[in-house]
């Protein structure tokens, strides 16, 4: 029940430092896993963000009809489409990489560096299975 709590206050902050960009959390989830500008496949995309691509569809729809990314055939493989930033999209993505860092940093402030690790070690196991 920990991990649910967590992300439930995660996102009721997300959601409260963002509110103006009018974001679900699944559109932030994708720009967060966007904000390193380089372009990902649905698939890929899907991964990191863990959303299937079937439901990952509508989140790209709409962050597109927001004109935050654009899709084009990948190079050199165009039965693959990659997921690209716009300029707003970058920075929409900027302010949440922001977000995201502000709340990991207030939230382990206070604990020492080797709990955070150990922390880190087990969101990656679970973030894995």
């Amino acid at each position: 029940m920990l991990l649910q709590r967590a992300t439930h206050v995660t996102l009721h902050v997300l959601g409260r430092e963002l509110a103006d960009l009018g974001l679900t959390p699944s559109e932030v989830n994708v720009l967060a896993n966007l904000a390193d500008r380089e372009p990902r496949t649905v698939s890929e995309l899907g991964a990191a963000a863990g959303v299937r691509p079937t439901t990952l569809t509508g989140v790209l729809d709409r962050l597109a009809d927001k004109g935050l990314l654009a899709r084009a055939p990948r190079p050199g493989d165009r039965r693959a489409i990659e997921i690209a930033l716009t300029p707003d999209g970058a920075k929409s993505a900027k302010r949440v990489a922001k977000a995201f860092k502000a709340v990991e940093s207030e939230a382990v402030a206070d604990l020492p560096a080797s709990a955070v690790e150990q922390a880190r070690q087990v969101l990656t196991a679970l973030a894995a299975s």
